[in-house]
Parts: C-alpha cells; structure tokens; sequence
C-alpha cells in the first residue's frame, strides 16, 4: 500500500470524527445551548449543508490547482471551520461553525479519490478508495467515541479543539506523503461540468441521496436511541458509536474487492441489505443484545454502499471525474441532511425514538429502485456495462467479469 494512502487515509479520519462526532454530542450540546434534541439535530444537518455547497463549488475553483496543493488548502479550511465551532458563542454561530467545517469536505474526497486511484495499479481502484473511506469508519471505532467522551466530561467545545489538532496533522502528512499528481490537460471546470450530464451519474447520485439517507435517518438519533429506547445508560453511548464504526469498518473492507469483481451487484446487495436491517431495528432495539447487533449491521451494510457508489459515478464521468467523485459527497450529505431531518421529523411527531429506521427502511427502498434502473439503462444494447477499475468504462465481458 502506497503510504500516500495512509496521509488521505489521515485525512479521511479527521472528517469522519468531526462529520459523526455531533451524532454523540446532540444531547451535551442541547442542554449547553438551551435547545432541544430535535432542534441540536440542525447541526447535523448544517454540515451537511456545507459539504453541499463546498463540494462543487471548492471543486470547481480549485480545477486548476495541482492536486496535492488543493488537498492541504482544503485541509487548512477544515482545521479552521472546527476552531470556529470550538469558539462558538452560540447555537448561530456553532451552526456557521459547521457549516465552515463541511465545505472542503466533499472536495477533498473528490480530489482524494482521483488521486488514490492514480496511485494503483488498474483494477485496484476500488480498493484504493476503499483504504481512504478507511480512514472515515475508523473515525467511527476510535475518533467519534473518543471525542463523544471528551465531550461529555470537558465539554463539546474541547472536541472540536481536537478535532482541529488532527487535521493540522494530517496536513503534515499529506505534505510529507502524498506525491506531486500532474494535472490532467482537460481538467477544467467546463469539461467537468459536461460529465455531471451523463444520465448514469445522474442516477448514481440520486441513489446516495437516497439510499444513503435512510443511515442517516437512524444514526443521527442514535445516541439518543441508546438511551431513551434501547434502555442503557448514557455511559454506553461510546460504546455503541464504536460499535456502528465496526460495522463500517468491515462493510468498507468488503466492499473494496468485491466493488473490483462486480460493482452493481455489491451495489444492489447493500442496499437490499441495509433496507433489510432497518425495518428490523425498531422490533430488535428492545432487546438488548439484538439491538446491539443490529447497529454492527447498519454500519457495515450502510458503507458498503459508498465504495461502489463512489467508483461507478468516477468511472461514468470517465475522464472528468473529479467534480463527479466531490457531488457523490454531496450527495451523501443531503442524505445526512434530509435523513436527520426525516428522522427528526418522525420524533417530534411522537411516533417513538425507532421511528427514524421505518422512515430509513423507504428511503433505503426508494435508493435500490434508483440504483436496479440505472443498472437496467445501462444494459440497453452498445452500452457497455459499468465495472471498477481504471478512468474510463469498461466492458464486462472483457474485464473477465458476469
């Protein structure tokens, strides 16, 4: 493994913390700030609303910026928008805060991708990916429960003081690690825009907002669920956060090999899967141990979805990926946005903590209709058929694959 994939993977692990960290701390920062749960759940989706933004925005002022510059610019960015929701004198500003902290985020992943990708070998890519992404579930056994703990014994400002802390080390590792990446000649924002056309990335994003919202659904409530429906105590919220971020762990790791053999159908696995899971949680939440299962299976079910999803819109963008690989975070993050609302909706309307996973089961539904669609469309005749590896569509049939 190239150890520049060890500095995004860094990287990755300093969002992830920061991303997932407020699913933890939505309790310690409502009583803090004298708001309620549901309403605290805004943060989420304030971050969420800065990937959105930044993610084709960054991307696209940053086109001509030589790949590695343009990863420890955005770096920089997220170290300061986590000062600021640090020093945040209030619920307005810690939202601004986080909204400054989203920005780089699907930019940096964008361009991280691109860059793991050009590190490997063909038919690595997805594996390359995958060890990046590795970084984020990580964030989820270590880094969110960690900082869930700090916060709850030092106060959710020193997390996020942290949090800033590591993405100043992550920006000396990607200056220590990552090469030099030359610049494609066509990278330019016009010629990235025109791959965003194409009907499959299209429809690959529309299955992230989907599909992915139904994750989001659950686990933006999740610390709450912990307590409120599960019946454990606030001192094993860590321990159930990290046990989602085991789930994530094993579902990117296989995701990565099987994404290089079959894409689509580890796509429509994942997303039968997690629909699967979350009508189950409501019923198994009650039980202890079965509810303790069921949040391992939402995180690894859950990203299984990202590294195919990932490569299928990079590989359709063929040879303008970079603005393609940054929406698909965008995506994802209007589905922790939408999802976090959804839920929230579905609690204040006093339907019970676990109504979030129903709400999450027809979102997840909704996603693998999108996705069996795509997969159909593209089986219309002289249109080759989508797998992992390389920057450009490949036939099945010739890459060995059925």
């Amino acid at each position: 493994m190239p150890l520049a994939l060890l500095a995004l993977a860094v990287s990755a692990f300093g969002i992830g913390t920061t991303e997932f960290v407020m699913m933890g701390l939505l309790p310690n920062v409502a009583d803090d700030l004298g708001t309620s749960v549901p309403t605290a759940g805004y943060l989420v989706s304030a971050y969420a609303i800065g990937v959105v933004l930044g993610a084709p925005l960054l991307t696209g002022l940053g086109s001509r910026i030589p790949r590695k510059r343009m990863l420890l610019l955005l770096m920089a960015l997220f170290t300061v928008g986590n000062l600021a929701s640090a020093f945040a004198p209030g619920y307005g500003w810690l939202l601004a805060g986080r909204v400054l902290a989203g920005l780089p985020h699907g930019a940096f992943f964008g361009v991280g991708a691109v860059v793991a990708a050009r590190l490997v070998p063909d038919g690595r890519q997805a594996r390359a990916a995958a060890t990046m992404f590795l970084g984020l579930t990580v964030a989820n056994i270590v880094g969110v429960p960690a900082a869930t703990l700090l916060g709850q014994h030092l106060g959710w400002r020193a997390t996020f003081m942290v949090v800033a802390v590591i993405g100043l080390a992550a920006m000396a590792a990607l200056a220590r690690l990552v090469p030099q990446i030359p610049r494609e000649a066509h990278q330019d924002v016009r010629h990235e825009i025109r791959a965003l056309g194409n009907r499959q990335v299209v429809l690959g994003l529309l299955t992230a907002v989907l599909g992915f919202a139904g994750v989001f659904a659950v686990y933006s409530y999740l610390s709450s669920m912990t307590t409120e429906a599960m019946g454990f105590g606030e001192s094993s919220v860590t321990l159930v956060l990290a046990l989602f971020g085991i789930g994530m762990t094993l579902g990117a790791l296989a995701a990565g090999p099987l994404t290089d053999r079959a894409l689509r159908p580890t796509l429509y696995g994942s997303l039968a899967a997690l629909s699967v899971v979350l009508v189950v949680f409501p019923f198994a939440a009650h039980v202890k141990w079965a509810a303790l299962v069921m949040v391992v299976l939402l995180g690894a079910v859950g990203f299984m979805t990202t590294t195919p999803l990932q490569m299928l819109v990079m590989n359709k963008a063929k040879d303008a990926p970079t603005l393609a690989s940054a929406s698909n975070h965008s995506a994802f993050n209007l589905a922790n946005a939408g999802g976090a609302w959804l839920g929230g909706v579905a609690i204040s309307a006093g339907w019970g903590w676990t109504s979030p996973a129903l709400v999450g089961a027809a979102l997840a539904v909704a996603g693998l209709a999108v996705a069996v669609t795509a997969g159909v469309l593209d089986r219309t005749p002289g249109t080759s058929r989508i797998v992992a590896g390389g920057g450009a569509v490949r036939d099945e049939r010739k890459a060995g694959v059925r």
